[in-house]
């Protein structure tokens, strides 16, 4: 009896780490592909971090010298897991976890380590998921400029900005996609500052196996990048093609292989490190996800683009080609708070019907915005000649991404979050946002010059009530940054509660000293995690949601 105790309670105590039912959404045909999280980050070594990231994390207040992230995952636990018998797939340092391949049979002798916090599933989705739509139909250009593109650019309010010499120079936009054909001749002078293939482990992200070349890899990231990169007069012009770019092939579309989140977060970790600004991804999971996860804080990806955009980047991904189907919500990345996921108009500014929708599973606004997704032009991947249109949110992404690059090279002080706010609320429907279009098509234009639409006086702001603005960078660390608005005078209350609504400090409580005043929280003692921030006058109470990354 005694035996049959201590057996159960060596099951009970390792078993704990992992959840029996929810492993099995780990299951390959063979195996088992698994997180395994480690309890902290002992003797770790730095990440070398490029001195281009470091300057745009001071745009966001990063203290880079202290970041957790940037630690690397122990060399000593690595170890211990190998020493079981396992090869490492991949590894975060935002996570602080590696992925592995294992039997279920291991489950437990994992989980017998000290230095594991827990075991989970890594997700994936099959082939067919994969965003991409075949080319509609071949065309030949007419003889202007922009040539067929012209209407793209047009509609996101480009034009301009490409007049005055905003052409995304000097910024770094990180794509995330299942490889890139540079052969094309629309790409000859694409300025390309590093590659990485996380699939096969090397610097080559076209088509470099057999397998490859028969499931055509690379197509799909070929037709994206071209929309953002590509620079032929009188054909294809991309919305940013003077940016740098970092290509990250993080997707394997080959028969039979699913395609696995640790990928992404890797490419993501990847481009961060070497100092992108702006990450454009048109890639998405839903497979092993309920509605109730698409709540921006739980789906693997999600975490990771918060993580990043705390880190400065500014996160755009698509909102999904699910519009048509029973399942017709955003998927993951798309539900995270801090991304600017991308819907999908004709040129005519409709919503394309595949496109995806809102809400989140906790009530927010989704898509944020919209562009071009439906007959957009773009390269043949199959040629080094021709173009052609694809549909999709895959095409949509890519021109607010190089749109983004456009405004950072205009307003290069402004944080990640910044930039978020201005696509969002100059977008075409911002005053009367919904879970279709989201806040409307954006303005590339109008986003630039949005510091100057916006004014402490604006007579469409109430002045008898208090306005929480905006509380920035979220995701954030070491400090947040709080503006509060109203009347001088006016009493207001500040406080900081926890996810499950216990209260954690009154930030301030008195009256109003300026039209426009600045908080600062630094929850030097506080856990890393979701909070929200409540203001209170007279029964007027707003709330905002914040993670802390410690």
């Amino acid at each position: 009896m005694r035996i049959i105790f201590l057996t159960f309670m060596i099951t009970f105590l390792f078993g704990s780490k992992y959840n029996h039912g929810k492993i099995e959404l780990g299951h390959r045909s063979d195996y088992y592909r698994v997180w395994v999280y480690f309890v902290d980050k002992v003797d770790s070594e730095k990440e070398l971090i490029s001195p281009k990231a470091i300057d745009r994390r001071d745009k966001s207040n990063v203290i880079s010298n202290y970041l957790w992230v940037d630690l690397k995952v122990a060399e000593t636990y690595k170890n211990e897991i190998i020493n079981l018998g396992f090869s490492i797939e991949n590894e975060s340092r935002w996570l602080n976890a590696v992925s592995i391949k294992c039997q279920k049979s291991d489950f437990d002798k994992i989980a017998k380590l000290p230095c594991v916090e827990k075991i989970e599933p890594v997700f994936g989705f099959k082939k067919k998921q994969i965003f991409q739509m075949a080319p509609e139909k071949n065309m030949q250009s007419r003889d202007f400029d922009y040539g067929y593109s012209q209407a793209q650019i047009e509609q996101i309010n480009v034009l301009e900005l490409h007049n005055a010499g905003f052409t995304g120079e000097g910024i770094r936009i990180l794509v995330m996609d299942t490889g890139f054909d540079l052969t094309h001749v629309s790409m000859e002078n694409i300025n390309v500052i590093a590659q990485w293939d996380v699939i096969n482990g090397d610097y080559q992200t076209a088509n470099e196996t057999t397998e490859e070349e028969n499931d055509n890899q690379d197509y799909h990231g070929t037709a994206v990048l071209s929309t953002i990169a590509a620079n032929a007069p009188g054909e294809l012009i991309g919305v940013a093609f003077d940016a740098e770019f970092l290509l990250a092939k993080t997707e394997d579309v080959t028969e039979e292989v699913q395609q696995e989140e640790d990928n992404y977060i890797a490419g993501l970790e990847w481009g961060e490190a070497n100092g992108a600004d702006v990450v454009s991804t048109s890639l998405g999971y839903l497979d092993w996800y309920t509605y109730e996860d698409m709540d921006g804080n739980t789906a693997v990806t999600t975490i990771g683009i918060d993580i990043a955009v705390g880190l400065g980047m500014v996160c755009v991904t698509a909102a999904g080609n699910s519009g048509n189907d029973n399942w017709y919500y955003i998927i993951a990345p798309a539900d995270a708070d801090s991304v600017i996921a991308v819907g999908a108009v004709r040129e005519s500014g409709q919503i394309a019907s595949f496109s995806s929708h809102g809400p989140t599973y906790d009530g927010r606004i989704k898509p944020e915005v919209c562009a071009r997704g439906s007959y957009t032009w773009c390269i043949n991947s199959n040629s080094t000649t021709e173009y052609s249109q694809m549909s999709g949110t895959s095409l949509a992404t890519p021109l607010v991404g190089g749109a983004v690059a456009l405004i950072l090279q205009a307003k290069p002080e402004w944080s990640a979050m910044e930039v978020r706010e201005a696509v969002i609320m100059t977008a075409s429907q911002s005053n009367d946002p919904d879970n279709s279009y989201g806040y409307g098509i954006m303005n590339a234009l109008d986003a630039t010059n949005y510091e100057q639409t916006v004014k402490i006086d604006n007579p469409e702001l109430t002045p008898n009530l208090i306005h929480l603005i905006k509380a920035y960078p979220n995701p954030f660390n070491p400090s947040i940054t709080i503006d509060i608005m109203g009347q001088i005078g006016s009493t207001i209350h500040v406080d900081i509660f926890s996810l499950n609504g216990q209260w954690i400090e009154t930030l301030y409580s008195g009256t109003l000293i300026s039209t426009l005043q600045k908080l600062v929280w630094s929850p030097n003692k506080q856990t890393s995690g979701i909070y929200f921030i409540r203001s209170m006058t007279d029964g007027n109470i707003k709330m905002q949601k914040v993670t802390f990354l410690k």
